[in-house]
């Protein structure tokens, strides 16, 4: 993946005119993202802070150039959200919204793959690279401009590793929350695949949970590709078979999906592994 791809010009913003929609519009503006408009089907023609409103993305796109689009848009309509930006051939798109229904994700994910559009999420934070771009809601604050490569399912986690790090004095180069739910577009792969190309990463956090096995495919990436040192460390080391803690993902259905099993695969892959967040914030170097 190009990592242009995460520092785009021009930037959307799909359910521009919610309580949240306007909140974080306000915050990425801040933070240096080019919001150039927004959506809301009822209230095309207003402005929010000062940015245009439109019906459509169709509308928009006579007027202006679209290459990312932040969704905010409400669980039910998240699909013909995400679908109306993947048949607009937007490069990225970053949904913030959480709880969209699994058969939902897996006709947006499928369409997206054919239109060779990138998505992150749904019900993740977001991208920041501090002091350049925020896509979603990371806190700006929380980040400081370096070196390192982030890359979380958990959205608290994220938060915690790029407060930890800054508070350091380690700078990151990317900080990604990919989310948790079972069924999301970009994974811990396409991640590790931008770390390792791109050479003003020196080092790579990553953060797991349990449930599924995006850790063992990680954790082989890491040992046939990755040159860099990896911190990992898997959410979960307590958590009781078949209950699901947090995300719709974090649902620990068998021994191969355990935080010990991930963390061992990740130990085996030559990644420096931890069993707290503390501990690894503490490690990097």
């Amino acid at each position: 993946m190009n990592n242009s791809l995460l520092t785009p010009k021009n930037v959307i913003v799909q359910g521009i005119t919610g309580t949240h929609g306007a909140f974080h519009t306000a915050a990425m503006r801040a933070a240096g993202t080019n919001i150039i408009a927004g959506t809301s089907p009822n209230k095309a023609g207003e402005t929010i802070g000062g940015i245009p409103v439109y019906a459509t993305i169709a509308d928009i796109q006579k007027d202006m150039t679209i290459d990312a689009s932040v969704v905010f848009v409400p669980a039910p309509f998240a699909k013909s959200a995400l679908l109306e930006a993947v048949e607009a051939h937007i490069p990225l798109i970053v949904c913030i919204t959480e709880g969209v229904p699994v058969h939902d994700m897996l006709v947006v994910k499928k369409a997206a793959n054919k239109a060779g559009v990138r998505i992150i999420g749904p019900n993740c934070p977001g991208i920041l690279l501090p002091g350049t771009t925020k896509l979603g809601i990371i806190p700006a604050s929380m980040g400081l401009p370096g070196s390192i490569g982030v890359v979380s399912r958990s959205g608290t986690l994220t938060y915690e590793a790029a407060a930890g790090l800054s508070k350091r004095g380690l700078g990151q180069k990317y900080i990604i929350g990919i989310g948790g739910d079972r069924i999301r577009g970009m994974g811990f792969i396409e991640c590790l695949e931008l770390f390792q190309s791109d050479p003003d990463v020196t080092s790579i956090v990553l953060i797991g949970e349990i449930g599924g096995t995006d850790e063992q495919r990680a954790a082989e990436y890491i040992k046939q590709h990755v040159t860099k040192p990896v911190y990992g460390y898997i959410a979960g080391h307590e958590a009781p078979l078949g209950v699901q803690l947090g995300h719709a993902g974090a649902i620990l259905g068998g021994e191969n999906e355990s935080a010990a099993a991930k963390t061992l695969a990740l130990k085996n892959a030559g990644a420096t592994t931890f069993t707290s967040i503390v501990e690894l914030i503490q490690a990097v170097k």
